[in-house]
């Protein structure tokens, strides 16, 4: 599978591959042409069922893509962002929402993002104030702020989450909010160190709108919806570091067999050698955690009875990429530091994995609570 999309990727990568994604960079812009290119070879429609305008498949096929294209160096967060707003969509939506909301982002002809965090509510999404209240013309006002919602300020709609309760877990409910609503806002975009050219933005509602059709699924059950839908992203993240890993370790390895130390190339020195190895054990061992993550969710297991697996694939896959991209920087030396190569926006990229979408600490809450609680059966 991994082969069959470095494959479909290839047509793509050739027209919208580095260079292309340093202008991107350059300008800090979000990669419009690469957008529509994948939509026009069907790749943004994976996951999405046919009767939708999608091409089928699961997460698996989503988390091979991912792998193909961070290894091509193309920068993958959005279709991260997209996958992950339109989960929600497809579970919980009804046939409407979904043909309104989700089959147009099968061509690239709209864009979707997924905004929980708070400037006081990270990891603690019980601690969001955004409020839904109903209004006389029988919608929900929205009133409260997002913060670092990557995609923010070039997506279409928005999964929103806000809390429509004060009952625990029953308090939060999501809504679909277009980002053309009057009261919807970005008023700034922040600086980031890396996965420059897609944005990360602030989004601010301020008495914004939506028809009471705009809410997904039963009022009340927002939070479980939210938590669902980031335990199936997960090998999706680990993907992205699986491929970030792939690519920066074979620039390194193409530059070692070329570049002379002591008289010989770099790659017949033992100290190389082993930091090559290395990275090989680290990048098969994400690779079987990873994708059989992916195959439990297409089975259906992702609930919290399998979260914990999840979360072993997330936090091995982003952390051995930040791991092999910090390795391949070294083996160039003072070169690999330089901007004239690509490892040093590849270690950048990796540091954002092991933050977005639950941080590593976060995982290993999820992991050790169900060894604890005998979820994970060693012993």
């Amino acid at each position: 599978m991994r082969k069959c999309f470095q494959d479909a990727t290839r047509g793509v990568t050739a027209q919208y591959g580095r260079p292309y994604i340093l202008q991107c960079i350059k300008e800090d812009r979000f990669p419009s042409e690469l957008w529509q290119a994948l939509g026009k070879f069907g790749l943004l429609g994976l996951s999405i069922p046919e009767e939708y305008g999608g091409s089928g498949g699961g997460v698996l096929e989503i988390t091979a893509l991912n792998e193909a294209l961070a290894l091509a160096g193309v920068p993958t967060l959005m279709l991260v962002v997209t996958g992950l707003a339109r989960v929600p969509i497809v579970r919980h939506g009804t046939p409407e929402q979904i043909r309104k909301y989700v089959t147009p982002t099968c061509s690239g002809e709209r864009k979707l993002c997924f905004a929980i965090t708070e400037p006081d509510a990270g990891t603690n999404s019980f601690a969001m104030t955004t409020l839904a209240t109903p209004n006389a013309k029988g919608g929900w006002t929205l009133n409260g702020q997002k913060v670092f919602i990557s995609g923010g300020s070039v997506a279409d709609y928005v999964c929103f989450f806000a809390k429509t309760g004060t009952d625990g877990t029953r308090a939060v409910s999501a809504f679909v909010v277009p980002t053309d609503s009057p009261g919807f806002s970005v008023p700034r975009c922040d600086r980031k160190m890396g996965v420059i050219g897609v944005p990360t933005a602030n989004i601010v509602l301020e008495g914004c709108r939506v028809p009471a059709a705009n809410r997904l699924g039963e009022e009340g059950r927002g939070f479980r919806t939210a938590m669902l839908t980031l335990n199936t992203c997960r090998p999706v993240v680990g993907a992205r570091g699986l491929g970030l890993a792939e690519g920066a370790i074979a620039y390194a390895l193409d530059f070692a067999r070329q570049r002379k130390a002591f008289g010989s190339p770099l790659v017949e020195h033992q100290a190389i050698q082993f930091m090559l190895a290395d990275a090989a054990i680290q990048i098969e061992a994400s690779r079987h955690l990873v994708y059989h993550g992916a195959w439990l969710v297409d089975q259906g297991k992702y609930d919290r009875e399998h979260a914990f697996y999840l979360s072993i694939a997330k936090t091995f896959a982003t952390e051995m990429a930040n791991r092999v991209a910090s390795d391949a920087i070294q083996i160039l030396g003072a070169q690999g530091y330089m901007k004239d190569h690509p490892l040093e926006r590849h270690y950048r990229d990796a540091r954002q994995l092991m933050i977005v979408e639950g941080t590593s600490q976060i995982q290993r809450l999820v992991i050790a609570r169900a060894m604890v609680q005998g979820e994970i059966g060693y012993w």
